[in-house]
């Protein structure tokens, strides 16, 4: 990998979806309404698991700890894009550019680690219930969660050093409408061969070992649910881990579309509508899920919001 030292970009156009002015304000109008519903409902997760004590437990401080991780995503990269809405040239130094994606990559990252650990979370509550309360204990949890941002943020340094490494001398504009690092990668000079492999091995890793955790998780779930004999037992079973697997599905299901397809299939507007999803959408679904489908959740919700006299009538 060569040194950058004689690099003459140093700023970065981005070409959005559309020059339409109309087109614009709607995107913005659409991609703003969901980044404050994104921020709202993970801030009131994060506030209901701290005020409730009877979200203190194991799950709800994983949960608690996807919303940091959503919250980190948004911020990352939705402020910027809602700006470049209104301005005409979208421009972005190689410096942002790196910063970016070295926040957006570390709370990405993260989010396969977590997943990972909230599928093992679940697989020990309803597998090995009676060593639930010693397996996952406040300890083991602060480690686990604390591992995951470590994991994640160490994956986004090396990312992020091997940015430092390529040379950057035109042309300078990204087919995107964010900082994506695979249409980053594009506009090198220099060979990125080096780059890619070590990329691409650790990226592939760290989705390969997290997805194998959450396959393996869920096949001794249900096989340990579909061995309950009563249908009420196995409903109940079923909805504690519905809404994980719900959020698993979309996560990996647009991550691996996004970079697993062969490169003879690659659309920057379809690449476009993808990243849409797993920056904008999945942010806003994760904690949006939990809350419609768990009940301590919504009544613990209502419980902060509305008082307790409330929370009872309603539910």
């Amino acid at each position: 990998m060569e040194s950058t030292n004689h690099s003459t970009v140093t700023e970065f156009i981005l070409i959005g979806f559309t020059t339409d002015p109309d087109l614009q304000n709607l995107l913005l109008l659409l991609f703003s309404s969901t980044y404050f519903l994104t921020l709202v409902i993970n801030i009131t997760i994060l506030i209901i698991v701290y005020a409730d004590a009877r979200l203190h437990k194991p799950m709800y401080f994983l949960l608690a700890s996807l919303a940091v991780v959503d919250l980190g995503c948004s911020a990352a990269t939705n402020p910027k894009t809602l700006v470049d809405f209104l301005v005409e040239e979208k421009t972005i130094t190689f410096m942002g550019c790196v910063i970016q994606i070295f926040i957006f990559v570390g709370f990405g990252s993260s989010e396969f680690f977590l997943f990972a650990v909230m599928a093992f979370d679940r697989y020990v509550a309803i597998c090995k219930p009676l060593m639930y309360a010693i397996t996952m204990n406040k300890t083991v949890c602060v480690w686990l969660i604390s591992g995951s941002y470590v994991g994640g943020f160490l994956h986004s340094l090396i990312t992020a050093a091997c940015l430092f490494h390529l040379s950057f001398c035109g042309p300078n504009k990204i087919q995107h409408f964010v900082r994506d690092l695979p249409a980053f990668l594009k506009l090198a000079c220099n060979s990125i061969f080096v780059n890619e492999l070590i990329l691409s091995t650790l990226t592939s890793s760290m989705m390969v070992g997290s997805l194998f955790v959450v396959l393996v998780s869920y096949t001794y779930i249900v096989i340990a649910i579909m061995r309950i004999r009563t249908s009420t037992g196995r409903h109940r079973a079923f909805s504690t881990c519905a809404s994980h697997f719900t959020c698993v599905l979309i996560f990996y299901g647009t991550i691996l579309f996004m970079y697993l397809r062969p490169n003879s299939s690659f659309s920057a507007k379809q690449d476009n509508v993808i990243s849409i999803i797993y920056m904008f959408l999945t942010p806003m679904l994760n904690p949006l899920i939990y809350s419609l489908r768990n009940r301590e959740v919504k009544e613990a919700m209502l419980k902060t919001f509305c008082g307790k006299k409330t929370s009872q009538l309603l539910l």
